[in-house]
């Protein structure tokens, strides 16, 4: 990073939701309870596919990373999001938003491949259920969740040394609640042809790929579910998708809404509502998705709850 970033903006100021007084202090409470809540949700999950053994299989072990890049993925955002709701002094320095935006997006991006990894995991599944056990092996999946970690953090390796790199020279407000790409790409001076190429590589490797990956996945789902004769057994298999369909769905219907549109149609105001789902909400809904709909997850709840020495 060249030094005449650090001397043109030393740091930057976070505008969040409202200027009101009032409604800053009940959006604290609201996020504060968000993200407690998904806290408790998330680590319950990891706790009780660690401690129950017949949640050892692939599909739990997948679950749990997601959990687990959820549980930090929220953590990421939601103080910063309180400090802006109650704190005076809204500005972060240069390093702090670099820092920020880097775990954003390479959890961010770690959560797009692992579901894509998830899709497979699901139409192992459900197209060879006798051999699913050593097909998923527990080689298999650790070498999936850690090249999901691997490609997560090295394209966001990129994307931060491309975008902090750029020249802030102008105002140094954020009109956001975090250090986002859009908004930080608004304060740059310029923005290079180069630096366009790059954002199009990261969205189609980082999106697109993983997005056409689960789409194919689940094109086999199908035609292995419509091969299955009885009604019984189809609605069973489709019911194993349920979950994650739901998790993808919510997951990447929010990230290409705010990524994969040009620059010149932002608005700022709307997709921070929209940010806010997809960096706060739905790693509160994550557990809930896995949990509810889930027999085996809620005996495993049950046991554990029966232990508790409240009980």
């Amino acid at each position: 990073m060249d030094e005449k970033n650090f001397t043109e903006v030393k740091e930057f100021i976070l505008l969040g939701f409202t200027e009101d007084l009032w409604l800053q202090k009940v959006l604290f409470v609201i996020f504060l309870f968000i993200y407690v809540t998904s806290l408790s949700g998330n680590m319950t999950l990891i706790s009780l596919i660690c401690a129950d053994s017949r949640l050892h299989t692939a599909m739990y072990f997948f679950i749990g990373n997601l959990s687990f890049l959820d549980l930090w993925y929220s953590s990421v955002y939601a103080p910063q999001i309180l400090r802006t709701c109650m704190a005076e002094d809204k500005s972060i320095s240069f390093a702090g938003c670099l820092a920020q935006f880097f775990f954003s997006a390479g959890l961010a991006y770690s959560e797009c491949y692992l579901l894509a990894a998830m899709a497979y995991d699901r139409y192992v599944a459900i197209s060879n259920p006798l051999l699913y056990s050593q097909t998923m092996s527990s080689r298999l999946c650790a070498s999936l969740v850690a090249a999901s970690y691997l490609g997560g953090f090295l394209n966001s390796t990129i994307i931060t040394s491309e975008t902090f790199t750029l020249s802030f020279c102008g105002s140094n407000v954020i009109d956001d609640y975090f250090c986002d790409l859009p908004p930080l790409v608004k304060l740059a001076c310029d923005v290079k042809e180069s630096y366009q190429a790059v954002l199009y590589f990261i969205l189609a490797s980082n999106v697109i790929a993983p997005t056409v990956l689960i789409l194919a996945s689940y094109l086999f789902i199908i035609a292995a579910i419509l091969k299955i004769r009885s009604t019984q057994g189809r609605l069973k298999a489709v019911s194993t998708c349920g979950s994650h369909l739901t998790a993808v769905t919510l997951y990447y219907g929010s990230i290409l809404f705010i990524y994969s549109r040009p620059s010149t149609s932002y608005a700022l105001e709307r997709d921070k509502v929209v940010s806010v789902f997809y960096t706060v909400v739905i790693p509160l809904l994550n557990p809930l998705i896995y949990s509810l709909r889930n027999k085996d997850v809620k005996e495993a709840l049950k046991k554990m709850l029966d232990k508790a020495p409240f009980s």
